[in-house]
């Protein structure tokens, strides 16, 4: 039976959605989430016994000469100059590249499994499944039992501090499409997706020493991505990453000028000017943000003021990010003409930004999602060059107003009749 620390079902998954939880063979959670009837009624059960024979990923192993050879767990350095914490995981070396021109293996490990064939190395121990999440295998963060969670120095100099990377990092599978699009999901199972995204919200909150989740998703090969499969990720971090660092510096701020919270009011600011709100539904809307850095990019916000985190939505609006989400990566595909009329599968990042577990300026900040890619024409991609990679000093090609634009050629900006 699946336990729950801190995730509470809504009607909506209580009836239609089932999560079973297992223990892969070395050790790490795995969960399905099921949204097809014969499971959620129980009629039929899912595979919870992986095949694979796997060591523990917690025990000490033996070197070529077969000498001990302990753990590597993951650490992290912190940049003396910036403050920024850098997780350095070695392990994910090893990890199978099965996409783009660096492939290193064959095979697909985000596959259900499929008996008798060669590759027997898959994730997923069920021949079949709707959406699947489990702890990445080769994280470049995670909590190794037994390892201190203290800060040393390195060569003993106090100048530069180091200590482990005691994170979490997970994989969710939207689909058993090997070949599919996120793009080309029903309804459905987005709204599937969605609800994964809110369960590993909550539990992942309650684990010690965490302090900001971050679901986000990397498609494309231009994007670097090592598996095809389409998948997104779950990052929880032990530090607050420089960028939502940065926006809490700023959200705080405005706070206690104006008494409001920013992201709120950029929202409302952009809901007013409405030239640059491209889609819109019952409770999301989507814009593109006045100052946008990207080629492509849109931010996506709950019309509800009071969402900090994905699993404070409701049934209605997670219904309704489904909706958002699916029609955003439908017209992200439909952006660039390439001359045939049928677009192209857009290389882009979707980032959650959601509010830190602890900290206190948790109260000021916002849910917001913001989705770009650095792809700049059908042929051509936005490269980060000395100003934006050497001081972080963004140079656009292009305007916000002229993406809105090309957004609004894609269709109607009220989306809320849309049901695929």
């Amino acid at each position: 039976m699946t336990t729950y620390t801190k995730y509470v079902p809504g009607e909506y998954a209580q009836k239609n959605i089932r999560i079973s939880q297992t223990t892969l063979s070395d050790g790490r959670d795995f969960f399905y989430l099921d949204d097809d009837a014969a499971y959620v009624s129980g009629e039929k059960t899912r595979e919870l016994k992986d095949p694979r024979v796997l060591a523990n990923r917690y025990e000490p192993g033996i070197d070529g000469e077969g000498n001990p050879m302990p753990v590597q767990a993951p650490e992290m350095r912190q940049d003396p100059l910036t403050g920024d914490w850098i997780p350095m995981a070695t392990a994910r070396m090893n990890r199978p590249i099965t996409a783009g021109p660096g492939a290193t293996a064959s095979g697909n490990p985000l596959a259900a499994r499929k008996p008798g064939d060669p590759y027997q190395d898959g994730e997923v121990p069920d021949t079949d499944y709707n959406v699947v999440v489990f702890e990445n295998r080769f994280p470049s963060m995670t909590r190794v039992p037994g390892v201190p969670d203290v800060v040393s120095n390195v060569d003993g100099n106090p100048l530069w501090k180091t200590k482990p990377a005691v994170g979490r990092c997970e994989v969710v599978c939207f689909d058993p499409n090997e070949t599919g699009l996120p793009a080309d999901l029903t309804l459905k199972r987005m709204r599937t997706v969605v609800e994964a995204w809110a369960f590993r919200t909550a539990e992942i909150s309650a684990i010690e020493g965490i302090e900001q989740i971050f679901p986000f998703e990397n498609h494309g090969q231009e994007i670097g991505v090592s598996l095809a499969h389409p998948h997104g990720q779950i990052y929880s971090y032990p530090f607050i990453a420089p960028r939502l660092e940065t926006e809490l510096q700023h959200t705080q701020a405005y706070f206690e000028k104006n008494g409001t919270d920013l992201l709120t009011d950029l929202k409302k600011a952009e809901l007013a000017a409405d030239e640059r709100v491209v889609l819109r539904n019952d409770t999301w809307v989507g814009y593109v943000p006045a100052a946008a850095r990207w080629p492509l990019e849109v931010h996506v916000q709950p019309l509800r003021d009071d969402v900090r985190t994905l699993d404070e939505l409701n049934d209605n609006e997670r219904w309704g990010l489904a909706q958002m989400y699916s029609q955003l990566l439908k017209r992200g595909n439909a952006f660039f003409d390439t001359g045939d009329g049928l677009g192209m599968d857009l290389p882009y990042i979707s980032a959650w930004h959601q509010a830190p577990v602890k900290d206190a300026r948790r109260e000021n900040y916002r849910l917001n999602l913001q989705f770009f890619s650095f792809r700049r024409s059908p042929n051509k991609i936005k490269y980060l060059a000395g100003s934006e990679s050497g001081m972080a000093a963004w140079i656009s090609d292009t305007t916000p107003e002229k993406i809105a634009a090309r957004f609004h050629e894609l269709g109607a900006v009220d989306i809320s009749d849309v049901t695929e």
